[in-house]
């Protein structure tokens, strides 16, 4: 087959298309290793978090990357520290091997004194994968029991411990006690507790915009539900003043809906990736604790129905104005109407009486110039007597008067015929 066959126009999306399935690739874990990831909110200094990135490279002795990249990876000390980039967050990942005992500070590190953050912290997570061969009674018992979950997850391979708790570092630590695992299988259980306990972080952070938002939603119900009493009352002589008070209300609705649109739609992205990766797991409980799966669906689902509860009652408020503002400006039209037909009724017996006024103007205007028209053939009366015409200026004058009245209205009415066409 000739190297020619498949040499077909590339779209420009087919790299970074194909690029992205390999664009996260697990990192291969050895025993005992323990695993650090940062999250930082940076939607809004993507320009700062690219220099601390270039920064950490060049440290390093590694080409920064470039502008549009959304990946890098790169060694540090006994491990890898690798960067992503996601749509309003960024991560920060590194591994190193195990120290002694469990949580025990690790003084190297690349989120030293000198790490800038690039913007505000969200979430952290510190995972150690030690051999199930370990006595780690000591260590279980220092978790908070009251939220204490373990579950064996990868077919009994692996069992998770963690109470989701925070650290003075802010980090949430978990212990993974490997039966078996590979290096590959290691590295995807750490990616999928990274991504649940980052995830879940971002998912809940549509909460207290929901808590903030339900006082003012409830206000604005309560103001529409006044004027909805009084539309039953006084609905066509306070039209105009609860149409705008309504307007106002649905201004005020629509402004907190803007607001909460984007972060209510992550919150409900970013729990669905938390209930994939909870799934993946493949949890089963150990007697006597709670799994991941269960603490987070007891913790994360009231949040979630949270938001979507005033996400339902923006939706529900702004159907309901809308209805009522459509009532409003029904009666409005109506007495609209009823005012324009009175204005249309008031014109036409104006110009009833208009033509009314016209006619006797007409009238008068005839008699006026008849009168004068008159006048003047009684002049020519005169002169034509005088010329030796044997009739009395008076009979000419007098016989002339009905031609005269009859030429000036007809005259008249072909004037006044010719304006109405």
């Amino acid at each position: 087959m000739s190297k020619r066959s498949f040499s077909f126009p590339v779209a420009d999306v087919r790299a970074r298309a194909l690029g992205e399935i390999h664009s996260r690739p697990y990192t291969l874990l050895p025993l005992p290793r323990v695993i650090f990831q940062v999250a930082f909110l940076t939607e809004a200094n993507f320009a700062g978090d690219q220099a601390i990135l270039a920064e950490l490279s060049l440290g390093q002795g590694v080409p920064a990357p470039a502008a549009d990249t959304s990946h890098h990876t790169m060694t540090w000390g006994s491990g890898t520290l690798r960067w992503e980039r996601h749509t309003e967050f960024s991560t920060y990942f590194w591994d190193t091997p195990a120290p002694a005992t469990f949580g025990a500070e690790i003084p190297v590190n690349p989120f030293g004194a000198r790490f800038a953050a690039p913007g505000p912290f969200i979430s952290g997570v510190r995972i150690e994968i030690r051999p199930a061969s370990e006595d780690v009674s000591d260590v279980i018992a220092a978790f908070d029991l009251t939220s204490l979950c373990q579950s064996m997850v990868a077919d009994g391979q692996a069992t998770i411990v963690t109470d989701f708790r925070q650290d003075g570092d802010g980090l949430t630590k978990f212990l993974v006690l490997d039966h078996g695992m590979t290096e590959a299988a290691r590295g995807m259980l750490a990616q999928r507790i990274l991504d649940i306990e980052t995830y879940r972080t971002l998912a809940m952070m549509g909460l207290p915009l929901a808590q903030e938002l339900s006082p003012e939603i409830r206000a604005i119900e309560a103001r529409f539900t006044a004027i909805t009493q009084r539309m039953k009352q006084h609905a066509r002589g306070e039209a105009d003043t609860m149409l705008a008070e309504i307007t106002a209300l649905a201004a005020e609705l629509e402004a907190n809906a803007a607001l909460s649109l984007y972060r209510f739609g992550a919150s409900r992205a970013y729990n669905n990736i938390v209930l994939d990766r909870v799934s993946m797991l493949g949890e089963k409980a150990v007697p006597g604790s709670e799994t991941l799966g269960g603490f987070l669906q007891r913790r994360l689902a009231p949040a979630m129905r949270t938001c979507q509860s005033v996400e339902e009652r923006q939706a529900n408020m702004s159907r309901k104005l809308t209805r009522a503002t459509a009532l409003l400006r029904s009666w409005i039209d109506v007495d609209l109407q009823k005012f324009n037909t009175e204005i249309l009724a008031s014109m036409d017996k104006r110009a009833h009486l208009q033509l009314r006024l016209q006619q006797t103007v007409e009238g008068l205007s005839v008699a006026a110039i008849s009168y004068y028209v008159i006048g003047l053939v009684g002049y020519l009366a005169k002169f034509a007597h005088n010329l030796g015409v044997h009739i009395a200026p008076e009979t000419l004058t007098g016989a002339a008067v009905p031609f005269v009245v009859l030429g000036i209205w007809l005259t008249v009415r072909h004037i006044r015929n010719k304006h109405s066409d």
